[in-house]
């Protein structure tokens, strides 16, 4: 914060006044102890001036300046009392005009300057009479009032400077804030994408993937017994790797997943059924609702990957013979389930994982949530649920 010095150029000019009057007063004396007595005073006039405290606006400061004011006030009425002097002495009232101006508001320190005037008319009623008392008191009374309003405009001058400084150094400071905002939600901006990107890489491809690796098992078991078979396999895999570039390029290029704008969602999981039950011999029964569900396109996005992520568990972990997809609509929420009859949960298939953990994700996103139980029976059941909270566009099917 920008303060006032006590020594600054207004400071210096009053002390240079102080000590003028100081040498003209003392000259006009001639009595030894009066002289020390005035020059005592002038002393205590000049150590008050200099223990007037920091201009900064405060009430505290004000009340301080004032009292002190009001004491420097009365050393100059006690020397003018006792000396009977006026001249130079009442020079001192130029100082405190000053001084009243640089703590009080215009208001306060015309009343200050008022009584300054009565004060210098008093001396000059009781030396001169009233006519030259008047004359003298006009006279002062414009000085006073001229130096008075001069400092008050140097004053506020300096208060906008200093409040435009401080209101500078906060619009810096907000500036900085806004800037390190900017960067904190540009990193999590490029770390939601990344683990965007991390899932649909995951979720597409990886799915397709191990489909692939699965048939070229197959094929690579069959090849020497039963090469029309192992070479079905192989094209099937073939096919799953083609695929799968597409599903890159695609992600790539567009970061979109064609279900998510040319199939409708009991399309997409008929089709994905039936290139899974294709690719691993794996009966997958569907059960879909008579009518159309009612979706957006994220949370149908998010409920295909889960049936991928599912069915890609299942042949990895389950060691199956059936699945099933079982869908279901109501209307306030819609859910997915992803069943199998194989070993269950405490056998082998992973409860945590990348795959899980995107799903949870999606689901997060969009209120939902992701559940893995084991099924009644054997196997496991892995649940999707996602609630409707707005009207949507419902998804056209052929």
């Amino acid at each position: 914060m920008q303060r006032f010095s006590r020594l600054d150029r207004l400071s210096i000019v009053a002390y240079l006044t102080l000590a003028g009057v100081t040498a003209a007063g003392l000259w006009q004396i001639d009595r030894i102890l009066l002289r020390w007595l005035a020059l005592g005073l002038l002393v205590g006039f000049g150590l008050l001036h200099s223990r007037l405290p920091e201009q900064n606006g405060s009430p505290q400061s004000r009340r301080l300046a004032n009292l002190i004011i009001a004491a420097q006030t009365g050393l100059v009425l006690a020397l003018i009392e006792t000396t009977r002097i006026g001249f130079p002495f009442i020079f001192l009232f130029f100082i405190l005009s000053v001084t009243v101006m640089l703590y009080n508001p215009l208001r306060l320190g015309l009343m200050w300057l008022g009584g300054f005037v009565l004060l210098t008319g008093w001396f000059f009623f009781e030396q001169e009479g009233l006519s030259s008392g008047l004359q003298a008191m006009a006279i002062y009374a414009g000085g006073y009032l001229f130096f008075g309003v001069i400092t008050n405009a140097l004053t506020q001058a300096r208060l906008t400077q200093r409040q435009n400084a401080l209101l500078l150094g906060e619009l810096q400071h907000k500036n900085r804030q806004l800037e390190a905002y900017a960067a904190q939600i540009e990193t999590l901006a490029v770390v939601e994408e990344r683990n965007r990107l991390a899932r649909e890489v995951h979720d597409s491809i990886g799915h397709r993937l191990t489909t692939a690796a699965v048939q070229l098992e197959g094929a690579q078991r069959l090849a020497a017994n039963e090469p029309a078979r192992a070479a079905a396999l192989i094209g099937a895999g073939r096919q799953q790797v083609r695929e799968a570039l597409q599903d890159l390029r695609r992600t790539v290029g567009r970061l979109r997943e064609p279900v998510e704008i040319e199939l409708s969602l009991p399309q997409a999981l008929h089709r994905l059924a039936t290139s899974f039950q294709e690719a691993t011999g794996l009966a997958v029964h569907l059960e879909l609702p008579e009518n159309a569900c009612e979706v957006t396109s994220s949370q149908r996005l998010a409920l295909y990957r889960t049936a991928q992520e599912g069915l890609t568990n299942i042949q990895r972990h389950a060691a199956a013979h059936q699945a099933w997809l079982h869908l279901a609509c109501s209307p306030d929420r819609i859910s997915l389930q992803v069943m199998d009859d194989g070993c269950g949960l405490l056998t082998g298939t992973p409860s945590t994982g990348f795959g899980l953990a995107g799903l949870r994700e999606r689901a997060a996103q969009l209120d939902g949530a992701i559940t893995l139980a084991d099924r009644p029976g054997g196997g496991t059941i892995l649940a999707i649920q996602l609630p409707i909270h707005t009207v949507f566009v419902p998804v056209q099917e052929d």
